[in-house]
């Protein structure tokens, strides 16, 4: 797909950039001049756009329907999930996973129910970002996505294996994809609304929050909640 080639590559030269920056700062965002640029670009796109839209779709649609949606898609993520489990070497939960997606798509009414979630199958949250991880690919810079939105350089490159295997924009037939996907992201946008409410009233700098709480979310996923103890300045002193 041409745009993930465009992506792929952009993500390269951030990378690159990234290691000639100059020192000073937050040693993870070595190109925070240009992601505050995007990000400033990313609210101003959600303000205007994005975030009335949500509200809209939120008043319009009963709870249950828009649940029915958030479950639809989210079960068909659990394809991907299982996948990704086995990759890290996840072995039952992969078998977890995948028995999710076949019993939400059967029993679940194809996955509008999430009656894996009431026997007991915990949904789980895997991505190729977080399996390079788990392989000891570093993280590189920080970056922040038009309209995406934080990632990094090996969360972005895992991004386009992701997006290769999604299978809504795998449909051939072009509206439906296009509607399934705008609906998916509507969706995910009205689910989070009363978290960037609550973001707006009390970060005082919101690139910084975003950016340090999106951080420690990747690495407590890669790590499934245990990540190894940081170095510190004064471990890198002590003999």
């Amino acid at each position: 797909m041409a745009i993930a080639k465009k992506l792929g590559a952009a993500l390269l030269l951030f990378g690159s950039l990234g290691g000639c920056a100059t020192p000073g700062g937050n040693p993870a965002d070595p190109l925070e001049p240009l992601n505050r640029s995007v990000f400033i670009f990313n609210d101003t796109v959600d303000g205007a756009i994005m975030k009335p839209v949500a509200r809209g779709y939120r008043a319009v649609l009963p709870r249950f329907v828009r649940t029915g949606v958030t479950n639809f898609f989210s079960n068909l993520q659990d394809v991907w999930i299982s996948v990704n489990d086995f990759l890290q070497g996840k072995v039952q939960q992969g078998v977890e996973d995948g028995s999710r997606f076949l019993f939400n798509s059967t029993f679940g009414l194809a996955g509008i129910l999430d009656v894996a979630s009431s026997w007991g199958l915990e949904k789980h949250d895997e991505d190729f970002g977080q399996t390079l991880g788990r392989w000891g690919v570093g993280t590189g810079a920080y970056l922040v996505l038009p309209i995406l939105g934080p990632s990094t350089v090996r969360d972005g490159l895992g991004l386009l294996v992701d997006f290769q295997t999604d299978l809504v924009w795998r449909i051939d037939d072009v509206p439906v994809r296009n509607s399934l996907v705008t609906l998916r992201f509507i969706d995910r946008r009205a689910n989070l609304l009363d978290t960037t409410n609550v973001l707006e009233e009390a970060a005082l700098d919101k690139y910084a929050f975003v950016r340090d709480a999106w951080l420690q979310r990747r690495r407590n996923l890669v790590y499934d909640g245990n990540p190894p103890r940081e170095r510190s300045e004064s471990d890198e002193d002590s003999p």
